[in-house]
């Protein structure tokens, strides 16, 4: 590139981040932020760039040594005072995950991981979406949009796109396969971040069924858990044209009646049945004991900057989202085999870190409570069919009766043996199985 070239590249992309909330991109520079690459950005006229443009991930190496300059002189506090982690993420714990991520930890793995994937970004309702985009070879593949929540990210979908796309190399049928796409949420990973108030779910649910139809797709599926199950919920209210039926991992199925004696604090009715008492206690724990991250993400999303000023405080406020996820994330600090491994923890961590989200991702919960509405867990009242895989060891599991309460049109539900909050990254291989049967009939 000459440097007449240079100068008319960078000057287009200056007015560009001027205009809208781009991810910062340079060529050759030592920039304060995640860098990233994106080709035909902006071409020289200075015009729009391509509806849907290229994208690749490409940290510095200052940010990775600055990472791990901050992992290594943490500021410790004491030791718990209690032998459990009643108190919160356990010091130990956070201990072992800091000296691994400071010796053993390598982004440039995860990275790699992300780019052999095909990855975009795209402008809707004027904010810039990143997704990764991953057809199938088959030629009646099912397309179906999936999205994380917090504090995931598109690492938590990585290990079931191959599976899901390519089924005959992973013990499914060429009917199995899927076309794939999974966005970041706004303000989240690779997506730009908001600079005005309104990004909420339904809006969120509208822009992917933009994506959805910029992409050519006029039958689809959505999927997701936490923040996906409320989108892909919200889609199925505004039934968008071409959406056939949504799968959730996290479902909204809890009774009007049991949401109302879980808040008077009283003891659970009497004619529960046992999977509907387990879901009343996993609830009761999670209301009374488990909701700290949330209160605070809800009401002072902003006041949260230690989170972008150490990597380790961001870690521990990441560990502690649920008592079984953490469970698990201990036992696997504790040289434990589980279905997520150290790497997997920490590449999400750092994904957040290196993009700097941690206050924009927070917002979103925000913005949910600004709207009018139910719980999180309230059923929506979805009128398209729904599929249900329910995992034990997530904050609840939604028993089935109150499952075909919830939705009218409940197309498949079924109970998995393992499992926690974090369905695809942690147990993969039942996740795919799960999606491949849930919407067979609609093939």
């Amino acid at each position: 590139m000459s440097k007449l070239d240079r100068r008319h590249f960078l000057a287009a992309a200056a007015a560009t981040l001027a205009s809208r909330a781009l991810l910062l991109v340079v060529i050759n520079k030592k920039v304060n932020a995640m860098t990233v690459t994106l080709t035909n950005v902006v071409p020289e006229t200075g015009t729009p760039g391509p509806e849907i443009r290229p994208f690749r991930v490409a940290v510095s190496d200052a940010e990775l040594s600055d990472l791990n300059r901050r992992v290594k002189t943490t500021r410790w506090p004491d030791r718990e005072t209690v032998s459990d982690d009643t108190q919160g993420v356990q010091f130990d714990t956070m201990q072992k995950l800091a000296r691994y991520w400071s010796t053993d930890w390598d982004w440039r793995k995860i990275e790699a991981r992300i780019n052999s994937f095909p990855n975009y970004i795209t402008n809707i309702d004027g904010l810039d979406i990143h997704f990764i985009h991953v057809k199938s070879r088959e030629p009646n593949a099912l397309p179906m949009i999936i999205t994380h929540g917090w504090p995931g990210s598109i690492i938590e979908q990585l290990k079931v796109i191959e599976p899901l796309t390519n089924p005959t190399v992973y013990g499914g049928k060429a009917s199995d396969a899927f076309d794939v796409v999974i966005p970041s949420l706004p303000g989240y990973g690779f997506s730009a971040k908001p600079t005005a108030g309104g990004w909420n779910p339904p809006r969120i649910a509208k822009a992917w069924a933009t994506l959805m139809q910029r992409l050519g797709y006029t039958r689809y599926v959505a999927q997701g858990g936490d923040w996906g199950n409320a989108i892909s919920e919200i889609m199925g209210l505004q039934q968008p044209p071409g959406l056939l039926a949504i799968s959730t991992n996290m479902a909204a199925t809890v009774p009007a009646e049991i949401s109302k004696g879980l808040a008077s604090g009283g003891p659970p009715p009497s004619t529960l049945t046992p999977d509907e008492l387990n879901a009343w206690k996993q609830l009761d724990f999670f209301y009374k004991k488990g909701l700290g991250y949330a209160n605070e993400m809800n009401l002072r999303p902003q006041t949260l900057y230690a989170l972008v000023d150490s990597p380790v405080g961001l870690a521990a406020w990441m560990l502690d989202h649920d008592a079984r996820s953490y469970e698990l994330i201990a036992r696997v600090f504790d040289g434990q085999k589980e279905g997520l491994t150290r790497d997997d923890i920490l590449d999400n961590v750092a994904l957040y870190w290196f993009t700097k989200t941690a206050i924009s991702s927070a917002r979103l919960y925000w913005e949910t409570a600004q709207l009018k509405g139910g719980g999180f867990f309230d059923p929506r009242g979805v009128p398209i069919p729904v599929a249900v895989t329910v995992f034990p060891d997530e904050i609840y599991a939604a028993p089935k009766s109150w499952a075909e309460r919830a939705y009218p049109k409940l197309l498949y539900y079924n109970k998995v043996a393992k499992g926690t909050h974090f369905a695809a990254w942690e147990q993969p291989e039942l996740f795919v199985t799960e999606q491949r049967n849930a919407f067979r009939t609609l093939r």
